[in-house]
């Protein structure tokens, strides 16, 4: 177990990561590690396509031509190998983002794309589905290749080629990560090679193992997750340089800050381009309220509260730091309620197992830090509670994180709640800035009244 002292340090050491403005290099490779891990979770987790009712927008190179979309995998006219491949992988129609992105990918001649998608959108099956289907087995060279931005990312990526492909033995595939090592000048057989960007980098220019120049098909997977590093922006910028004119350029990212959309427009020549409306950004079906507190214990009181006065089928819960997740979660458990701690001390597979079972309904209550505010959906998620509310590096509302948060509750289409705890003069003023971003006013609530409490349910 932890010691009380590591937990203090572990404690200071996120406030000053949250509050300091200065923030150094270290920090910078944190936040690196922080979305290449959630974009891998999110890839490990999501096992399924989501349900989700996010509309796709569609924005076309040259809006004159006829835009296509696809109902079945049929239509695609694939190899009979490769649909066999998709059924077995438990595909049984094109999701929303397939829908649209197959028709432009499988066009002849081949068209760019950028696209955004989230974890659990079928997006990776997509590009994968593209490279297998422009691969000519018969040649022998590199023909289609992907970069993504870690190890891991890559490998998950790998796996989804390996079972796409695997009633297509003839093509190949290789991993242009750390610890593969081919000599200089060795010749590459297989047809596909996915890696991160320097090992691909050194592959094409200083080692000789890819020709670019036979390359057909470059993917750049997780571009946000990519320019969270200079190192890694700059060496994808290399590789595509040395790519044919003609190659078809496709480029993924969950999310297109301005400094996603200008990397995606280096990459990536005369796109079409596909973007999703998310649904989150209404909170309409979400009733917000908030409790004053004067502190943790009296944050407690009013959690238990709810509890004793409203029907809750699965709840997660938010901390700002591990020491207080931690802190919360053994006093739940006194209290007799079946909890999760997920934390990022954690690895990715520990938290894909924790995510896993609270999902199958094993544990009823998820207490968590921020690592858990993306990507997971569990439909009986009926309450989210903001024990501290999310700040930014200096020490404003995080809008975008609250509403990642939230947004885990009142999806599918049902009704969910949101309940935020105040203990401050500071994060009654991040709460008056999250409620003028958005436009929407967060009710008080008496936790002490119980009538009232049961009235928020109904």
């Amino acid at each position: 177990m932890a010691t009380d002292s590591w937990a203090l340090a572990v404690d200071k050491q996120e406030a000053s990561k949250f509050m300091s403005s200065n923030r150094s290099f270290t920090c910078h490779s944190c936040l690196l590690e922080d979305k290449a891990a959630q974009s891998l979770l999110n890839k490990m987790i999501h096992t399924s396509l989501v349900n989700t009712t996010n509309q796709v927008e569609v924005l076309q190179r040259d809006p004159n031509s006829p835009l296509y979309s696809v109902k079945t995998f049929e239509e695609l006219r694939l190899k009979d190998k490769l649909l066999k491949g998709v059924y077995d992988m438990g595909f049984n129609r094109p999701s929303k983002i397939q829908e649209n992105a197959l028709p432009m990918m499988l066009a002849e001649p081949p068209q760019n794309l950028i696209a955004q998608s989230q974890s659990g959108t079928g997006k990776t099956a997509a590009f994968v589905l593209a490279m297998l289907s422009h691969v000519d087995p018969t040649n022998k060279w590199a023909q289609c290749l992907c970069i993504a931005p870690t190890y891991e990312l890559a490998l998950q990526t790998g796996k989804v080629i390996e079972q796409m492909g695997k009633f297509y033995p003839e093509v190949k595939l290789a991993y242009a990560i750390r610890g593969n090592k081919l000599d200089r000048g060795a010749k590459l057989q297989e047809q596909i090679v996915i890696g991160t960007p320097g090992t691909v980098l050194d592959w094409c220019s200083k080692l000789k193992i890819i020709n670019p120049k036979k390359i057909s098909v470059f993917v750049l997977d997780e571009a946000d997750v990519m320019i969270a590093t200079q190192g890694h922006q700059d060496q994808s910028i290399r590789i595509q340089r040395m790519l044919p004119k003609e190659c078809q350029m496709l480029l993924f990212s969950a999310t297109f800050e301005d400094s996603v959309w200008k990397f995606a427009e280096r990459v990536v020549p005369d796109p079409n381009i596909i973007k999703l409306k998310r649904e989150e950004e209404t909170l309409d079906t979400i009733k917000q309220y908030y409790v004053l507190c004067s502190d943790k214990e009296e944050k407690f009181t009013a959690l238990c509260n709810i509890y004793g006065a409203i029907t809750i089928a699965q709840a997660m819960i938010f901390c700002h730091t591990r020491r207080t997740a931690g802190w919360l979660a053994a006093e739940l458990t006194k209290e007799g309620h079946v909890v999760a701690l997920l934390s990022g001390e954690m690895t990715v597979e520990q938290r894909a197992t924790i995510i896993e079972r609270f999902r199958e309904g094993k544990e009823k209550v998820l207490v968590t830090t921020n690592v858990c505010s993306r990507g997971i959906d569990v439909e009986q998620v009926s309450v989210v509670i903001n024990f501290d509310l999310p700040m930014d590096k200096d020490g404003n509302a995080d809008n975008e994180t609250y509403l990642h948060r939230i947004g885990r509750t009142g999806r599918f289409g049902k009704r969910g709640l949101a309940v935020n705890m105040i203990d401050s003069k500071h994060s009654m003023n991040i709460l008056n800035q999250i409620e003028e971003h958005f436009n929407k006013k967060i009710n008080k609530l008496d936790t002490d009244d119980l009538d009232e409490i049961e009235k928020i349910s109904n």
